[in-house]
């Protein structure tokens, strides 16, 4: 190909401005399957890189939970053995293109035929294997990347992988490794037997530090690293990853790496969250047409969970995981407060039983004013962004977020707490300047929460004008992926040059 002519010399890598070959590797990809926002990143930032004219290649598990209508669409590249310790495993390799970029699936019933993607027993075995996978396909198929841009633990094994076999597979001569952490609670971390019986790696991974962590091995402590770059999805959190309350145990590899570190805000698809275009919405609308859209997707969504419909009172929505540090606790200590204002609220998601319980019964204890969606629906939660005039997000820890740009690009106000992206995306409301996307505060309190959320309401009820601006800021905000795609080359092309 024509476009391959452009690097001159085998496995020499680029320099700034050449095209580039990028294989993205991560365990869910959009629209295949998804678990959470890792799935959003990895199947639009490829997209986002791809417009840029490069190469890019994802690779993902070929798990069960993958449609049928998908797999009658891929292609059967080839199956070869991978050297997993001492054993020799399966691997098939599965082709399919979507918008621009080709989608490589590693075929493996025995680790990936599952009813879910994680939380088995052997997970730093399964995962392990995918590295290894991810490391031997390029050799496999005779293609050569310059950057491998792992993700989260899952894919952590892969930088140090790199470290021994970029000298043994000719196509990986020239490539370099990007590490990108999602959320750092989830680590991959698992006692030292592990090393060398599952992962196949020398003791001397543990004994000089790469992977030891209190004894223990830590997956994400060695892509922190191995790899030539490590970034996080805001540049609040790659801050806030400095210091013990946020880094779960990390904050000393952190600051020690600080110098290959970088936070980068994630975008989203703004093609596919646009109330202009969006399928199965009561109506679809923009900022000229606001007011009459939003009112019939309010009244289509009070009919649907079964709240009272009043389009004169403040809708109030929650779209999440109900745990912890989403900040639930501070919701439930202040629900009767919250319901006091004379407001409606819906909550969709699953999670901790004390959250769904205090849910389902303030259900039965305020009805036709609280709806609580103990489920997941992507048609629901899209009728909810569309619906409700404000958005609660009071996490105690967000790395980025994505619902709260979601909801801003549907005219629903955010209610945030000044944590990560939420801190990166959300500009507070100024009554005096009539400046703002929504409303912030910074304490992990539930009275400091109730008392903007009161702002918020207030503001509804006797202040239009400005409320129609808050709203059309959201809307016309810039949350695609193109800045933060041109962030992510300009570190390609830094390790590379």
């Amino acid at each position: 190909m024509l476009r391959d002519k452009k690097r001159a010399v085998y496995g020499r890598p680029c320099v700034k401005g050449d095209y580039m070959k990028i294989l993205f590797a991560t365990s869910e990809a959009a629209p295949f399957i998804k678990t959470g926002g890792l799935a959003d990143v990895a199947g639009s930032l490829p997209q986002a890189l791809a417009a840029e004219g490069h190469e890019v290649k994802v690779i993902l598990p070929l798990y069960e939970g993958v449609s049928e209508d998908w797999r009658a669409k891929m292609t059967f590249l080839k199956y070869f053995n991978v050297t997993l310790a001492w054993r020799q495993v399966y691997c098939g390799i599965f082709e399919v293109e979507y918008q621009g970029v080709t989608f490589w699936f590693v075929d493996n019933e025995y680790y990936f035929k599952r009813w879910q993607l994680y939380g088995h027993f052997d997970d730093c075995e399964r995962f392990a294997y995918f590295s290894r996978a991810v490391v031997e396909t390029p050799g496999q198929l005779d293609w050569s990347p310059d950057i491998i841009h792992c993700n989260d633990w899952q894919t952590a094994l892969v930088p140090v992988y790199l470290l021994e076999e970029k000298y043994r597979i000719p196509q990986l001569a020239g490539a370099r490794s990007v590490y990108t952490i999602h959320n750092i609670e989830y680590q991959g971390r698992y006692g030292d037997q592990v090393l060398q019986d599952v992962i196949g790696l020398d003791r001397s991974y543990f004994n000089e530090g790469m992977l030891a962590y209190h004894r223990d091995v830590n997956l994400m402590k060695g892509a922190i690293m191995a790899s030539n770059f490590v970034t996080t999805v805001s540049p609040t959190y790659a801050q806030e990853l400095r210091t013990p309350f946020y880094a779960h145990g990390l904050d000393g590899v952190i600051n020690q790496q600080s110098g290959k570190l970088e936070g980068i805000l994630n975008g989203i698809d703004v093609d596919l969250y646009n109330p202009a275009t969006m399928s199965g919405l009561a109506a679809n609308f923009n900022q000229k047409t606001l007011v009459k859209g939003k009112a019939a997707c309010k009244a289509a969504l009070q009919q649907a969970v079964g709240l009272e419909e009043n389009p004169g009172i403040p809708l109030i929505a929650c779209v999440s995981r109900l745990v912890g540090h989403k900040g639930f606790s501070m919701v439930t200590d202040a629900l009767h407060e919250i319901m006091g204002m004379d407001v409606q609220m819906v909550v969709l998601g699953t999670g901790d039983w004390q959250y769904e319980e205090a849910f389902r019964h303030a259900q039965g204890q305020y009805p036709g004013r609280f709806a609580a969606q103990l489920t997941y629906s992507a048609p629901l939660s899209n009728m909810i962004y569309a619906g409700a005039d404000l958005f609660l997000m009071p996490s105690i820890s967000e790395p980025c977020g994505l619902s709260q740009m979601v909801a801003m690009r549907f005219g629903t106000i955010p209610v945030v707490r000044e944590t990560g992206g939420l801190r990166d995306t959300v500009t507070p409301y100024n009554k005096f300047e009539g400046t703002g996307r929504g409303f912030t505060f910074s304490n992990i309190n539930a009275g400091d929460m109730t008392w903007v959320l009161r702002e918020a309401v207030d503001l509804f009820r006797t202040n239009e004008k400005a409320w129609r601006g808050l709203q059309k800021e959201g809307m016309s905000a810039d949350f695609s992926w193109k800045n933060s795609a041109q962030q992510y080359l300009d570190i390609y092309n830094r390790i590379l040059g």
